[in-house]
């Protein structure tokens, strides 16, 4: 058998894997509860896998995520809000934080989000565009490395901010509450199964998608880019726009992500998507490992599930705990959980050759 046939072989068996873990295991073992905990799970893990094309591909410390998951994730809001709105009282009615906040008139940005059409456009399109345009500021200049990290942490911190601002976002406090999510009752446990459902499968999707830009020609450029971009500017190719792509496919990772979150957790507020959640998402994809497809999801998952886990019997001492872990990663294992078997591998190799000589000797 060709390599190109075992690659695709493999490729579609472990697919067949996770659809099997996803879409049968989980729902058999996990009760509810855990059911929708795996889901906020697996939104942590989209945004990942996103994170690793842009940064395990394209060299890009993209420290900013949480800007493009709180797009999506208040762009989705704003519709389940208004979908309670109306359900209380009609088209045009304002949501109930709006009446507390002594809002009687609804603002006119809110008002195209009763659409459903208008807003999964606007969850797919709108991050995206403005992905794009920093990029084009950004990469056109030439800036990278720290100075890129720190820029997109800056702009996390200054969205977060920006949020608490706005009353007619419910500032500090966010938006919550919802009750129904495209005509389906949220609280109906049918429907939080379906809502894990779509999550997992949209976890298939982007993964599929990595993958195809991972194996294109584009993903061969975007490697290129990263080791030599000097070299590549001088074979004729922007480098700018090859880093353009890479960012704007994370940042619509993000913003899917961010949608499906507020549905499956039900809230989604300024703390959720500003500095410490973006470096959250940075170091998922570190432990796991950024230089592999499969290797952000596994850390994503595992740094979310250890988060909850173990904060709840150590709420003081996880965050230490968080940053020995992402040191000792980064230290004694720089590809992440997914070059485990590798090193196992390459390990085995060096046992296996040194075991003839030491027999002979």
């Amino acid at each position: 058998m060709s390599k190109f046939l075992q690659s695709r072989l493999g490729t579609w068996s472990g697919f067949a894997a996770a659809a099997l873990v996803l879409f049968g295991l989980a729902p058999l073992v996990l009760s509810g509860f855990r059911l929708g905990l795996f889901a906020q799970f697996i939104c942590y893990a989209i945004v990942a896998v996103g994170i690793g094309l842009a940064w395990g591909r394209g060299g890009m410390l993209t420290l900013g995520q949480g800007v493009f998951f709180g797009m999506g994730a208040y762009l989705m809001a704003m519709h389940l809000k208004m979908a309670d709105a109306e359900f209380r009282g009609g088209p045009g009615s304002v949501p109930d934080f709006m009446e507390l906040a002594g809002i009687r008139e609804l603002p006119a940005y809110w008002a195209p989000f009763a659409s459903p059409v208008f807003t999964v456009a606007a969850i797919l399109i709108l991050p995206t565009a403005v992905a794009v345009l920093l990029g084009l500021a950004v990469f056109k200049r030439r800036v990278k490395g720290a100075y890129f990290a720190i820029l997109s942490q800056a702009l996390a911190g200054a969205f977060a901010i920006l949020l608490i601002g706005q009353q007619s976002l419910g500032g500090f406090n966010g938006l919550s509450y919802f009750r129904y999510f495209f005509g389906f009752t949220i609280n109906d446990p049918v429907n939080q199964r379906m809502l894990y459902f779509i999550t997992a499968a949209a976890l298939l999707g982007v993964v599929a998608v990595a993958l195809q830009l991972r194996r294109s020609r584009y993903g061969e450029l975007l490697v290129a880019v990263r080791d030599a971009e000097e070299r590549v500017r001088f074979l004729g190719y922007d480098a700018a726009n090859v880093k353009v792509v890479a960012y704007a496919v994370a940042a619509l990772f993000a913003s899917i992500a961010g949608a499906l979150f507020v549905p499956v957790v039900g809230i989604i507020s300024p703390a959720s998507v500003g500095i410490v959640p973006s470096i959250m998402f940075i170091l998922g994809v570190a432990i796991g490992g950024r230089a592999t497809l499969v290797g952000p999801v596994v850390g994503a998952l595992a740094v979310a599930w250890a988060q909850t886990a173990l904060s709840e019997q150590f709420p003081s001492a996880w965050t230490y705990a968080q940053g020995l872990l992402f040191v000792l990663v980064i230290a004694l294992l720089p590809g992440g959980i997914a070059s485990i078997p590798a090193l196992a591998k390459r390990l085995k190799k060096t046992r296996t050759a040194s075991t003839p000589a030491e027999a002979t000797a």
